[in-house]
């Protein structure tokens, strides 16, 4: 068993409000991405062994600087592959890392699991880490900025 990540986050929200974010084309693009970067959905199957398809793209200047200096393209595809869906409970999903110059392409797991509160519901996001160090705390840090983005959308920001 690789190391894992755990990443818990309380909103506001039911868990059903949190799920369609989460499992919806249009939700999905609203909060996504972490902040320089926005996503398009481009396939979305939302069923054990379906995909999830997207494009992000860096748009704030020191993403761009960032994603030039690393030898990386501006967009990325990347392609998410459903291994569970138990809505509005519980999500997995296995992510392809085939963007990281010089390293073979893998796929790492992210669970989530949305667990109902007094005052909403709890996010708790467990994902595999990473090939190095560098790469699992740059998977943490956006994960972590993801979830930033989706209390946003959550409270109205």
């Amino acid at each position: 068993m690789s190391e894992q990540i755990r990443i818990e986050r309380d909103y506001p929200a039911t868990a059903q409000a949190i799920w369609e974010l989460w499992t919806t084309p249009a939700g999905i693009e609203k909060w996504w991405a972490p902040d320089g970067f926005t996503v398009r959905v481009d396939q979305l199957d939302l069923r054990p062994g379906g995909e999830l398809v997207y494009t992000m793209t860096a748009t704030a200047p020191e993403q761009i600087e960032f994603m030039r200096s690393a030898g990386m393209p501006l967009s990325t595809e990347s392609r998410k592959t459903f291994t569970e869906i138990d809505g509005p409970d519980r999500l997995a999903y296995t992510s392809l890392a085939d963007f990281i110059p010089g390293v073979e392409p893998y796929e790492f797991l992210t669970t989530v699991e949305l667990e109902p509160t007094d005052a909403g519901v709890r996010v708790v996001m467990t994902v595999d880490a990473m090939h190095d160090d560098v790469w699992t705390q740059r998977l943490t840090q956006g994960r972590e900025n993801e979830l930033a983005n989706l209390a946003a959308i959550v409270s109205g920001g």
